[in-house]
């Protein structure tokens, strides 16, 4: 069973930064790593919007309301994802959700979503 946990939401001020986990995890001790990573969020009311993409080949993409604010990464060992949030503004306020395209070796690529984390900024 793949499964993918996000941590680090939390109550900021605008202006303020917080950097969201996408930690990856394999119940059966295999070995796994996360090739695509996205990030979504979802506001009250509002649909599910593509934040962040980092590619298989590392290449990036962002939406232009989080360009050159936000960025996407991985560890080296493709365990865990992250979105570093900078200069947050109220309209960030959201969950954000972690969706990774996660190898084994066993079941080849699994598209796995996560249970979402808040991100609440206060103007």
């Amino acid at each position: 069973q793949v499964q993918v946990v996000e941590s680090g939401g939390d109550s900021v001020q605008a202006g303020g930064s917080l950097t969201l986990s996408c930690a990856a995890s394999i119940t059966s001790g295999s070995i796994f790593r996360i090739n695509r990573l996205d990030w979504y969020r979802q506001a009250p009311g509002k649909q599910r919007e593509l934040v962040a993409r980092l590619t298989d080949g590392g290449i990036t993409e962002y939406a232009d309301f989080v360009q050159g604010r936000f960025a996407i990464s991985r560890n080296n060992h493709k365990t865990t994802g992250f979105l570093q949030m900078n200069n947050l503004k109220f309209e960030d306020t959201a969950v954000y959700y972690c969706n990774a395209g996660v190898w084994t070796p066993i079941t080849g690529t699994n598209n796995v979503w996560g249970q979402g984390t808040q991100v609440t900024v206060s103007s």
